[in-house]
């Protein structure tokens, strides 16, 4: 145990010093992609509206939590402060105003008390809410001429509206919430764990039209960052709600992406129903679908042994993922696909949520809950 929590130590050691060098180098700048190793873009002036434009500051917030070292604080609220064009320019935002507010806006406010980032808070959630279909009972995916799209994604959001339906006693948040996350088990969760990136519906009725191949390789094909989505958004759904389907579903997609996982070395392909030649590799989903088994683990019943084996997965998982995460300037090589050296900035948010939730049960009770850290800072991914 002495060794295992060493090695907590060193790696949460090696993050809080890049985080502090990254703060330093950015200033104010929004990172996206690192090409060759360094964050030169500035998503402010590339697109404000973009859907990880949230992820760097929610970082922050996690490690002002752990640290309580004010860069941190100081610098995700250059990017809280940006976002609020965003909200005032409105036609770029869509249904992932859920990353973008809750890791800035949601966390600052649970973590300092400050009353304007609760108000843009809930701006995004109004804004997310807005988008919900009733006739179709679903939260509509991008915009233009997309009125009947829904997407796996969503289920990554819909904390935002939990948060504001606790935050201002109105239970309509949750409605909305809940109808969405039902309308997913029905059109995009399949019966064997796997799921379909994209529904598209027809927006007078919600009856299922089609399912696109979306980001997968095609139509019936198991896009490995929409398998994490899926496990990780239905046990946080349970987590809000409750309600058991939304448990019995999300350790369903869980035993299905760590059997997927388990034939590649526990990093993921980016699309399990590929052709095997070329291989293509999607570590972002591997980050992400670790944290979501940290969250089932955490969730069902102490007898139930097999989500014993989860946890252990998902640190396996982890694992492989922080070998890999100190890689030149930049903060880790994720979304590696042949010739295309891609450093993709979300998949660090969730390796950095991972190693904070392991680093907590490192210095905490067993019967402790496993996400005690990461509820205190964001209360959902």
């Amino acid at each position: 145990m002495k060794e295992y929590n060493d090695r907590l130590e060193d790696i949460f050691g090696k993050l809080h010093e890049k985080l502090v060098a990254e703060c330093l180098r950015l200033g104010d700048k929004i990172p996206y992609l690192a090409r060759e190793g360094k964050y030169g873009q500035d998503m402010r002036d590339v697109n404000l509206s973009w859907w990880t434009n949230g992820f760097w500051a929610g970082m922050l917030w996690q490690m002002y939590k752990e640290t309580q070292n004010p860069l941190y604080m100081e610098t995700a609220r250059k990017t809280e402060e940006a976002l609020d064009m965003a909200l005032e320019q409105f036609e770029g935002l869509h249904h992932d105003v859920g990353f973008q507010f809750l890791h800035t806006a949601v966390a600052d406010y649970r973590l300092t008390g400050w009353k304007r980032a609760r108000v843009r808070g809930l701006h995004g959630a109004n804004l997310l809410a807005g988008r919900y279909n009733p006739a179709g009972r679903y939260i509509r995916a991008w915009n233009k001429d997309m009125a009947g799209w829904m997407i796996i994604d969503s289920l990554m959001n819909l904390p935002l509206l939990y948060w504001a339906g606790e935050e201002l006693g109105d239970p309509r948040f949750m409605e909305i919430a809940k109808g969405h996350t039902d309308k997913a088990l029905e059109v995009l969760l399949r019966p064997d764990g796997s799921c379909n990136h994209i529904a598209v519906l027809d927006p007078r009725t919600g009856e299922l039209l089609e399912n696109p191949g979306g980001q997968g390789f095609g139509p019936g094909s198991s896009w490995s960052r929409g398998q994490a989505w899926a496990l990780y958004g239905l046990g946080l759904a349970y987590v809000h709600t409750k309600d058991n389907r939304y448990l019995d579903r999300a350790k369903q997609a869980a035993h299905y992406f760590i059997a997927q996982v388990s034939l590649t070395g526990y990093v993921s392909l980016a699309d399990f129903r590929a052709p095997k030649e070329p291989v293509y590799w999607d570590t972002t989903a591997a980050a992400c679908g670790a944290c979501g088994l940290l969250q089932i683990a955490g969730e069902v019943p102490e007898g139930e042994r097999d989500f014993d084996l989860v946890g252990r997965n998902s640190k396996e998982i982890l694992s492989i993922l922080y070998s890999m995460a100190f890689i030149g300037d930049s903060l880790l090589s994720l979304h590696v696909f042949p010739g295309n050296g891609n450093q993709f900035f979300h998949g660090m948010h969730y390796l950095k949520i991972g190693c904070c939730v392991i680093h907590s049960i490192g210095h905490v009770s067993r019967q402790a809950r496993l996400f005690q850290l990461f509820w205190a800072v964001l209360g959902s991914s």
